[in-house]
């Protein structure tokens, strides 16, 4: 079957609502999500129901508009206060951690580019294309699968990693079309490849710190009458963000990963509804971007290089990411050694190489095709192979606690310009020994009772209402009181 006008909308709405059931099932056994909606997109392929998308342009200008809003969602949640004690780690990890791994990468592919009994024959420059088209790593179904799972990470290692997946794929980017450039001029100076490298980071990062104060700024300014548009104006900022730092020769996906931080950082309007709006639009480019990458490959070409790529994928998760990881933590003397070790392992690769395994094919690079089809067997690979032991492996370590409660079980947030704090209490036996109603608890100074949930019933708070066995409580507080509610 053939993409046309009339029936995109029918396909579409079907491979949106299989994704959706088949990834709820892998949910719940620790599946990534995102690898089975790749396999929805195989199986309706062309090699499956004979969906036909062989585009290469639009699977790549889809994987850029993702690519935009994922990041940006990403920087939003990524907190200052969290990641400041691993910038340092994170930061050389996301940019000579991806160098390093790409470098001992490429090198082993085009070592087994000169063996007889292989079916690829890259010369360096290319072997080194391949290596780096896939050198970012994927972390959010990781953390998909530990939020499934209710688990934590000791020793910062959350926060760390998140700013790793969120920096690094630029760093990827830039050497991927750095290559291909240098591939296409039959070669450039080492001067003008620094040069590059050095305009894509600086403007980057100046347009996404600039552009993300100037998105606060407009936020909390502009007083629309209609809520519902502040999302849609964050959304424009964010497209608008990518596309003037690319036109400045910066480096977009880094300029919109910074510029999410700026806004999650900092107090805006209406942050609840655009939090929503957002995660619900992060999922839906994330499963669109998959399914249309399960749809673009020929699973049958896969065949074809199954050996060289498994014994690719291998190398990278047991010697070229492990190899790296050690490198560039070795002046960190407190990270623990097991860390070192979960942070090798977590070394997922996800949509992202996929997208970048793109470009050499829209720029006609001889072998193309084939980096395409290695990557894609790699990324499935690394999915099945790491995907699925995360949370086993962060057992194994003792590096897993139980995830935090966040939020209330009322399901009621308050807007960030009241500076108050929202929490529940559940009434114990032991609490009614000494006080059986309201007001005779001895809550904080400074903290009222909003609301009394009894089974599915909701009480009006009162002074004289008897507690029972059970019951919640709905808490506001002010802000500097809320670590004594939770102790109390």
């Amino acid at each position: 079957m053939i993409f046309t006008a009339e029936n995109i909308l029918l396909i579409g709405s079907i491979l949106l609502f299989v994704s959706i059931v088949v990834g709820k099932t892998g949910y719940r056994f620790g599946v990534p999500a995102l690898l089975l909606f790749l396999l929805v997109g195989m199986l309706f392929g062309s090699d499956g129901l004979g969906l036909q998308f062989h585009n290469a342009k639009i699977a790549q200008f889809i994987g850029m508009v993702a690519l935009s809003v994922i990041l940006f969602s990403g920087g939003m949640d990524t907190k200052f206060k969290e990641i400041r004690p691993i910038l340092s780690p994170g930061i050389v990890l996301s940019t000579v951690g991806v160098f390093l791994t790409a470098l001992f990468t490429g090198l082993f592919i085009w070592y087994l580019s000169g063996m007889s009994w292989t079916n690829i024959h890259f010369p360096l420059i290319t072997s080194l294309l391949l290596a780096y088209t896939m050198s970012s790593t994927d972390s959010a179904s990781v953390f998909a699968i530990l939020r499934s799972q209710k688990m934590n990470l000791k020793h910062n290692l959350r926060p760390m990693l998140e700013l790793e997946s969120g920096s690094n794929d630029p760093m990827a980017y830039m050497l991927t079309i750095v290559l291909i450039q240098f591939i296409q001029s039959d070669g450039m100076g080492t001067g003008n490849i620094i040069g590059s490298f050095i305009i894509q980071f600086l403007v980057g990062a100046a347009a996404g710190y600039i552009l993300g104060k100037l998105a606060i700024l407009i936020l909390n300014k502009i007083n629309i009458d209609n809520q519902s548009l502040y999302p849609i104006l964050l959304l424009s900022f964010v497209f608008f963000t990518f596309a003037i730092t690319d036109l400045l020769r910066g480096n977009g996906y880094l300029a919109v990963y910074i510029a999410g931080m700026m806004v999650g950082n900092h107090k805006i309007t209406f942050r609840k509804e655009i939090a929503t709006f957002m995660d619900g639009l992060t999922w839906l480019f994330k499963i669109i971007m998959f399914l249309m990458l399960g749809l673009l490959v020929n699973p049958h070409e896969m065949i074809e290089v199954a050996v060289v790529a498994l014994l690719i994928g291998v190398f990278m998760i047991v010697i070229g990411r492990p190899l790296s990881v050690f490198l560039c933590l070795l002046p960190f003397r407190k990270i623990t050694l097991k860390s070192r070790l979960f942070v090798s392992w977590v070394g997922l690769r996800g949509a992202v190489p996929i997208i970048f395994a793109t470009y050499p094919v829209v720029a006609n690079v001889e072998g193309s095709n084939m980096i395409f089809n290695i990557v894609f067997f790699i990324t499935i690979v690394s999915l099945i192979v790491q995907g699925t032991s995360v949370s086993f492996v962060a057992r194994l370590l003792h590096l897993s606690t139980p995830l935090e409660k966040t939020g209330n079980d009322f399901g009621v947030e308050l807007p960030e310009e009241i500076d108050t704090d929202l929490s529940d209490m559940t009434i114990t036996m032991e609490m009614l020994n000494e006080a059986d109603t309201l007001k005779d608890m001895n809550l904080p100074k400074g903290t009222l009772v909003m609301i009394v949930k009894r089974g599915d019933e909701f009480l009006i708070p009162n002074g004289t209402l008897k507690l029972h066995v059970g019951d919640k409580l709905l808490l506001i507080s002010e802000k500097n009181k809320q670590e004594t509610v939770k102790n109390e």
